[in-house]
């Protein structure tokens, strides 16, 4: 039967349909199948504005285009989004930050805030270009929040009086695929940016990208060139003191190139009428490395007791306290006492985070809260241990923290990752602890196992601690909410689809959800192995061994990119060309975005205390599935997890979820829910 002229009708209107949606998707710069080509999207002249002052009020500029977003969303050096007008797969050039001419920020006292301000040079290279970016002013002229100059290099890294820092971005290049952070081999567990079009590293979107990270002090390089058909980041983060007045600030982000103001950028900042807690909700703490700092800036592991360099060390710990995590780890000056060494001391009681010690900052006068025994069963009586033994050292141990520091949360840490048939020597020290007849039996046990095991195999434990990858396998959820009821639950490290990776080439966002991922699951404190593991400014690879030549599909594989780094060295004695011979250590991009969302959860906290329904709902919104809610599709073989991540990349979905929390804290909540996110996951 031959069709009806209606059928053939309708057949044509569909065909060109079609035509039409495969011309929208070209123009879009995506395939018929909606992934992306390169990884980014043309977006239309409506919503790209990209920021240009009028030429006759400027002098000639090399920048081309001038944009800013929070940091959440991290931009190669290769892009240039505002100047083509195109997006990238995590986010868009008109944000919640940009709005295509001021920058727009908003935060709670005692809080820090941050953006990225993105310079493009497409067409030649800005050369000696400069920025400048020190105070906010009160709409009402009463109020500033102002930074003075730093008198010297290492006075960069005094934070009294100094509430806007700058930092200069530098960049570390993919070039392969993890192998610790996610299943590189299960294309939906790769980060979006990498994921594969074809079977090809060449063909994968941010393939040999260089990826922002560290964060240098901007007076450390005053000046600086932006090649041709690069961008440059700047990085600010803004301390709202506790004692600022609520309400508008706006100040004015300077770039100039040749000594002459090229770009004028406004800045506005909405203080809230709340402060976070000096202590966070999301408890976090991450072991460092004394030898690796001895290493950069002595150039030896060990260094001689009388010529360690504690302040060196304590300017590792204020940086972390600023990020609000803490730190735990040997310092190697009294290791063989039942004691903690007297530079220690200082660091739990606060006395490290004063003034007087050049801190100010989230946590001003407040030690941190967490201290760890023999990090990585480095506690001295451990050879030829006995119960006796044990029973001595834990009294000690209760006895000194007792008369010191009767609220620091304290452990000794019995093992690390023990094998099967180290599980019942766990469980004997445990219960040696746990059964002293004396005060020694409120020491806390600490061990990083897996909680089936620990709970079957290590009931004396107190604190156990998961690797991230949890799995629903021997009733995880069951067990974990036993252990909150009755011990301590911990994890460690992090790795997709369970939690967002450490990694560099992870979505920006993907430390910011770990944070709401702790809270929804009640993890009581979260744990990284390692602060300073790495000294590299030129190689990403900080972990793991690369299998050359590459992989036809994961380029340079076999290591992991940012692994057991968190924090670069200021000076690094072995690199010279390298070396900024400053005495303290520089964040990362991860280290700023984990403390996004610390500080989230403090928002959440404080949000549930006053609708409790409503938050528990956006958080689940936020992050419908993580730990152990992702499950394993072969019981037998949970290490085969085939599902991606359930959360939005979009930072921008983020930063809305902090405004409608903001919005309940502050009384001023009108019921709408966060938008869902139009990024690809």
């Amino acid at each position: 039967m031959l069709p009806s002229a209606d059928s053939l009708k309708e057949l044509s209107r569909m065909v060109q349909i079609s035509l039409v949606c495969m011309l929208l998707l070209m123009q879009s710069g995506k395939t018929p199948s909606g992934r992306p080509i390169d990884g980014v999207r043309r977006v239309s002249d409506t919503s790209c504005q990209p920021f240009t002052a009028p030429q006759e009020s400027n002098p000639p500029s090399k920048i081309t285009g001038v944009w800013a977003n929070d940091g959440g969303d991290k931009v190669t050096q290769d892009e240039l989004r505002s100047t083509n007008c195109v997006e990238n797969l995590t986010g868009s050039i008109i944000n919640r930050t940009w709005n295509g001419a001021t920058i727009q920020l908003y935060g709670a006292r005692n809080e820090m805030v941050s953006f990225n301000l993105v310079l493009e040079a497409k067409h030649a290279p800005a050369k000696n270009v400069s920025v400048t970016f020190d105070t906010l002013t009160s709409s009402d002229q009463t109020s500033t929040i102002r930074s003075i100059p730093a008198a010297t290099k290492d006075g960069v890294f005094s934070w009294v009086d100094r509430p806007i820092e700058l930092f200069y971005t530098r960049y570390l290049q993919i070039k392969g695929l993890s192998t610790f952070g996610y299943n590189a081999r299960i294309d939906q567990q790769v980060p979006i940016r990498l994921q594969a079009s074809t079977t090809r590293w060449k063909d994968r979107p941010d393939h040999d990208k260089f990826y922002p990270d560290i964060l240098v002090p901007l007076e450390l390089t005053p000046s600086f060139m932006i090649e041709q058909g690069a961008n440059q980041s700047i990085w600010a983060d803004i301390y709202i003191p506790k004692s600022a007045p609520p309400g508008l600030y706006t100040g004015t982000v300077q770039v100039s190139e040749e000594g002459v103001v090229t770009r004028s950028v406004p800045v506005s900042l909405q203080v809230y009428g709340f402060s976070l807690p000096d202590q966070p909700s999301a408890k976090a703490m991450v072991v460092y490395q004394a030898s690796a700092i001895n290493a950069s800036y002595y150039g030896s592991t060990y260094v001689q007791p009388e010529s360690l360099p504690a302040p060196i060390r304590d300017k590792y710990f204020q940086l972390a306290h600023r990020h609000r995590i803490a730190l735990i780890g040997d310092s190697g000056s009294c290791s063989i006492g039942d004691y903690v060494c007297p530079e220690d001391v200082a660091r739990l009681d606060g006395s490290t985070f004063t003034a007087a010690k050049g801190y100010d900052g989230p946590g001003a006068g407040v030690g941190q809260d967490v201290w760890s025994i023999g990090t990585y069963q480095t506690w001295h009586w451990r050879n030829g241990i006995t119960s006796a033994s044990m029973r001595q050292h834990s009294d000690a141990w209760v006895k000194w923290f007792s008369e010191h520091l009767p609220t620091t949360d304290y452990f000794l840490y019995l093992w690390d990752e023990p094998a099967p048939k180290d599980l019942k020597t766990v469980e004997q020290w445990a219960g040696w602890v746990k059964n002293n007849p004396g005060i020694g039996s409120r020491l806390k046990t600490f061990s990083t196992v897996r909680l089936p095991e620990a709970r079957t195999s290590i009931p004396s434990l107190t604190i156990a601690a998961q690797f991230a990858d949890f799995v629903d396998v021997h009733d995880t959820a069951g067990v974990a909410a036993a252990y909150r009821e009755s011990q301590s639950l911990y994890a460690y490290n992090g790795t997709r689809p369970a939690v967002g990776s450490f990694t560099i080439e992870d979505d920006g966002i993907a430390l910011r959800q770990l944070a709401w991922a702790q809270h929804k699951l009640g993890v009581n404190r979260w744990m990284y192995w390692m602060l300073n593991g790495s000294t590299s400014f030129t190689n990403a690879n900080t972990w793991g061994q690369i299998y050359l030549p590459g992989d036809p599909s994961l380029g340079d594989f076999g290591g992991t990119n940012g692994e057991a780094t968190l924090v670069y060295p200021g000076t690094t004695s072995a690199d010279k060309a390298n070396s900024y011979g400053v005495n303290a250590p520089f964040a990362s991009v991860r280290l700023k975005a984990w403390r996004r969302g610390i500080q989230d959860v403090d928002y959440i906290t404080m949000a549930a205390a006053i609708d409790p329904e409503g938050v528990k709902a956006l958080v689940n919104q936020m992050v419908p599935k993580a730990l152990w809610e992702v499950g394993a599709a072969d019981q037998n073989d949970p290490t085969w997890v085939v599902a991606g991540i359930t959360w939005p990349v979009d930072p921008d979905v983020w930063e809305a979820a902090r405004a409608q929390l903001a919005a309940i804290i502050d009384g001023t909540a009108g019921g709408k829910s966060v938008r869902t996110s139009k990024r690809p996951r």
